[in-house]
């Protein structure tokens, strides 16, 4: 059965539909018209066809008189037919008109034009319809228009409304662009729910509503993005003034669904003539400016330039570039030594990835790190630069290089990831990695986040029989409380403290306080930004187990810590 065949069957499932769908079967009906002209004539023709024939009959003429009253009486069928015809043509034609017109306007988006003065079926179904069509046209325009949500404009209606005022605008009137986003907007969402975070958004459009003047277009541009084009700007101090009102007025706290929320707000800032771009590019450079502003924190505003461009171009490139860096075998991991400073020899190496890039070089992990931390690429990276230390470990211990252990940093996207754990079990059984051969540091602000979660994955990570150490130590939140309950073996002392030792009271007086506090703990201590014979004195008369520095060595592909852990380090290296 075709597909026509089944529609039609579908049909006649509706009420009154039977005689339709069954004309709707003989294909040569294609028409509507030439359905109602069939059975008009069927209606109407055929009986008086048959009482002729009857009549012809019984009458007994002659072959001739038959002739002349069947020629006579088919004219007249053929004229009467016609006629119906063209009557019928005449009288569907509301029904035509009706369904030319839904057809443009699906087509071309034109309203159909349809006379709303009479008042029977045929009259109301063209009456109905235009009514109908104008309000589905009014509301499709809206939606397509304006923000379900808040009711503002959206990005499409507001760059339209912004060409108009630049394009309205004297040389001398300056056109402020002001993009605003809510700081950590997601956080609310996933914390209170999405219909929270909604109930927000509209609180946040009526309260930017109430602080407009009657000039300026406000518009919800994004998710928690909102836009305000202002023609009566006057100055620029006067728009950074504006702008501060607004990031002030959204710092009040936001009362939603019984609760009290407190949010920021970041913003960017473009003007015109100043910034003398088209329409699509003014609010490409406020977003421009705005991303700057958050990542600088947030709870401020930034004015673009074009070195600000500038800039963001080359981080754009940098993250295209990035993302086919594992592809084509780019990335590559370099191995610092962690030397025990009273036999000199090399107890560990600590795995530092780098991007070996085709064009600009080795791209150094502050220029990508936090790149990929942001787009979610470090989940995929970290994975991958365990995986190669842990293979890179077991090459040493087949080669007879035993008892080398190896160091990974794991990320703040790493370690909230659901699966890390076994992400981690995963690689050391495919790698065959012995656990006593594995660290993996985390550092103190990534624990801050929630105390209990990350203490609890790492009592599973440590469960695994791994090492953990505590990075950066004394950078972040350093306190007891929560320190002497986390399942580590390791502080690892900051470079920061390590480099004034020998030349700041206060950095060795702190030095001295983690090494006293590890010992309490029975926690090893390793230092690092080790640089100096007098750092390394330092450190080794106070008991440090292991040194990590340029005075050892710097980071180095595999093969040339190969060559160190065969050799071993040179005599005037050796403490």
């Amino acid at each position: 059965m075709s597909q026509h065949d089944q529609t039609l069957d579908d049909t006649t499932t509706s009420p009154g539909l039977g005689l339709y769908t069954m004309l709707a079967r003989l294909r040569p009906l294609r028409s509507y018209g030439s359905k109602i002209l069939l059975v008009a004539f069927v209606g109407t023709h055929v009986p008086l066809l048959a009482l002729l024939a009857y009549f012809i009959i019984s009458a007994s003429l002659t072959v001739e008189a038959t002739v002349r009253v069947l020629v006579v009486a088919l004219a007249a069928t053929l004229a009467g037919a016609v006629a119906t015809m063209v009557a019928l043509h005449h009288l569907l034609a509301p029904i035509s008109l009706t369904s030319k017109g839904l057809r443009s306007y699906l087509d071309t988006k034109n309203l159909p034009s349809l006379p709303t003065r009479f008042t029977d079926e045929a009259g109301t179904l063209m009456a109905d319809t235009s009514h109908t069509v104008g309000s589905l046209d009014r509301l499709v325009r809206y939606l397509e228009s304006f923000d379900d949500l808040t009711g503002l404009p959206n990005r499409s209606l507001f760059t339209t409304r912004l060409a108009a005022i630049l394009s309205e605008r004297d040389d001398a009137d300056m056109v402020a662009l002001i993009v605003l986003d809510i700081d950590r907007f997601k956080a609310v969402n996933d914390g209170l729910g999405r219909e929270a975070g909604d109930m927000l958004l509209r609180a946040v459009s009526q309260r930017l509503t109430t602080s407009l003047g009657d000039a300026a277009v406000l518009a919800r541009t994004g998710a928690d993005e909102f836009a305000l084009a202002d023609p009566t700007a006057g100055s620029l101090n006067a728009v950074i003034d504006r702008c501060d009102a607004m990031l002030a007025l959204l710092d009040r706290p936001f009362t939603v669904d019984g609760r009290q929320i407190h949010v920021s707000a970041s913003a960017g800032i473009t003007v015109a003539p100043l910034d003398e771009s088209a329409v699509d590019e003014l609010l490409q450079h406020a977003e421009t400016a705005l991303y700057q502003a958050k990542g600088a924190g947030g709870g401020s505003y930034q004015l673009y330039s074009a070195d600000m461009n500038a800039r963001l171009q080359e981080r754009l490139t940098i993250e295209r570039d990035l993302r086919h860096a594992l592809v084509r075998d780019e990335l590559v991991v370099y191995y610092q030594p962690r030397v025990d400073p009273r036999l000199g020899t090399i107890v560990g190496v600590e795995a530092l990835v780098r991007w070996q890039h085709p064009v600009r070089g080795l791209v150094s992990p502050a220029e990508f790190i936090p790149l990929a931390e942001e787009n979610g690429l470090i989940i995929e990276i970290g994975e991958w630069v365990l995986r190669t230390a842990c293979a890179q470990q077991r090459v040493w211990h087949n080669a007879g290089l035993t008892g080398v252990r190896v160091s990974v940093n794991l990320s703040c996207r790493q370690f909230r990831q659901d699966k890390l754990v076994e992400m981690v079990a995963v690689v050391m059984g495919d790698t065959g990695v012995q656990p006593d051969c594995l660290e993996l540091e985390v550092t103190e602000s990534l624990l801050m986040d929630d105390v209990a979660r990350g203490t609890e994955t790492l009592k599973r990570l440590r469960d695994l029989g791994i090492t953990l150490a505590l990075d950066d130590f004394g950078t972040g939140y350093s306190s007891l409380s929560y320190l002497r309950r986390l399942p580590i073996d390791t502080l690892k002392i900051d470079r920061s403290f390590v480099a004034g030792i020998t030349l700041d009271a206060a950095d060795a007086a702190i030095v001295d306080v983690i090494i006293a506090l590890a010992r309490t703990l029975h926690l090893s201590v390793t230092a690092e930004g080790v640089e100096t014979r007098g750092q390394l004195d330092y450190l080794k008369t106070r008991g440090c187990d292991e040194i990590q520095g340029y005075f050892y060595s710097p980071a180095q592909p595999a093969a040339a810590i190969t060559t160190l852990l065969s050799a071993g380090l040179p005599v005037d290296q050796v403490a």
